[in-house]
């Protein structure tokens, strides 16, 4: 064995060893009893030797450092489907999604049909300035192609620094267009709001963020100004909202409930166990609240509709929801570097757990798999899905506003 890799091994087993120390004496004592004391070291030397096989063996040369974090990586990665190592560069990505700020060109995409589509670009942004619509398919950026199995490339390649230029390549129908787009500070709106009928209000919001809470008071206060007087009822769309910060999520169920516990959760270390529960103040006074949801509605999405259905504040209406119901935590780590870590899994007002199964709605409505379901801010309301999620809602508020207009 090579004297680098005996190098490699001492610290690895040196870490193993500090790790066994810090979770204290019983534990220690209790492996040793078991006749496991040499486990770690076995399993040192094992990582060593097969860093040292790769290092002479494999077809391209390999740097310690990318084996190390590979190593780390896969670690982490082994614990659950949401424990990662994040580099500077993802560790980042994280903080931008929590804060919703970020330096690109303002555009939301998914993942379509094996293709790069622009969901809409947000207001003011050099995408909506530029002209690209809702329905765009992104086919190069920078006349390099996207990867059509990578979103997180594809977003990556369009932010940069305030000042710079990218080319965007879209698909309009069969028609091919390039936009030179000058990248600009970007604050990512997470709630859109639209008046409908009879005082009824719509908000869609399409993550949680830090700014979540206060984007959604606003918007209800524009809505109802608008209404030129209180909401009669309210439709929360949370449709393939994929979570974001649990405090958003707590923040954004206590403003419809007057009391009762949101959300509560058990982990290993003191932080882990908490509970959140709703202070009086219902923005809504009690005016009806119906909470869309779907396959695609995932973790804080889910928080906050369990909330609302258990104490029975909301209307639950669509398809089984994702099934997150573990909290991460993201930790720094030296040199920019981070891990996001599962520390908790939580539970509904109820005592349920939601994890694997999902909430499953009060009113079901099936979603044709092959239609994605469009907010009505973005398109006319005219798929098939989108008609019978309006029907659902105007049956259940429906006879419930006009009671509440008559004299």
């Amino acid at each position: 064995m090579s004297l680098k890799i005996r190098g490699i091994l001492v610290l690895v087993v040196g870490a193993m060893l500090g790790l066994s120390l810090s979770l204290g004496g019983g534990v220690l004592a209790d492996r040793q009893g078991d006749g496991d004391e040499d486990l770690p070291w076995e399993q040192a030397r094992l990582l060593a030797e097969v860093m040292e096989r790769v290092k002479r063996d494999y077809v391209d040369d390999v740097d310690d450092r990318r084996l190390m974090e590979a190593a780390i990586r896969g670690m982490v990665a082994d614990l659950d489907p949401h424990s990662r190592f994040l580099d500077e560069e993802q560790y980042e990505e994280i903080r931008i999604s929590t804060t919703g700020n970020y330096s690109g060109v303002g555009i939301e995409v998914s993942m379509d049909g094996g293709e790069v589509r622009v969901v809409a670009p947000f207001d003011g942004t050099p995408a909506q300035l530029a002209g690209i619509l809702p329905g765009d398919v992104i086919i190069a950026i920078d006349d390099l192609p996207v990867d059509h199995e990578n979103l997180d490339e594809t977003v990556s390649r369009m932010r940069g620094k305030v000042g710079t230029r990218v080319k965007l390549t879209v698909m309009r129908g069969e028609e091919s267009l390039d936009f030179s787009l000058l990248r600009a500070n970007v604050h990512v709106e997470s709630v859109r709001a639209h008046l409908l009928d009879d005082g009824l209000g719509y908000v869609r919001v399409t993550q949680f963020s830090e700014a979540t809470s206060r984007e959604l008071k606003r918007a209800l206060r524009g809505l109802a100004q608008e209404h030129d007087g209180d909401l009669a009822g309210l439709v929360l769309d949370l449709r393939n909202n994929p979570g974001g910060v649990l405090d958003a999520a707590v923040d954004v169920s206590d403003l419809f409930l007057d009391e009762g516990l949101i959300v509560s959760a058990e982990g290993r270390s003191e932080e882990a166990r908490f509970s959140h529960s709703a202070r009086r103040g219902d923005v809504l006074d009690g005016a009806e609240l119906v909470v869309l949801v779907n396959g695609g509605s995932a973790s804080a999405s889910e928080i906050v509709a369990g909330a609302l259905q258990d104490n029975h504040r909301a209307v639950v209406i669509g398809t089984h929801t994702f099934g997150k119901g573990s909290v991460q935590t993201v930790m720094p780590l030296s040199n920019g570097h981070a891990i996001k870590l599962t520390t908790s899994r939580y539970f509904t007002p109820s005592g349920a757990s939601i994890h694997e199964t999902g909430i499953k709605p009060d009113v079901v409505i099936e979603q044709p798999p092959e239609t994605p379901v469009v907010s009505a801010i973005l398109a006319p309301p005219d798929a098939a899905a989108d008609r019978q999620l309006a029907g659902a809602i105007d049956r259940i508020t429906r006879p419930r506003i006009v009671q509440s207009k008559a004299p």
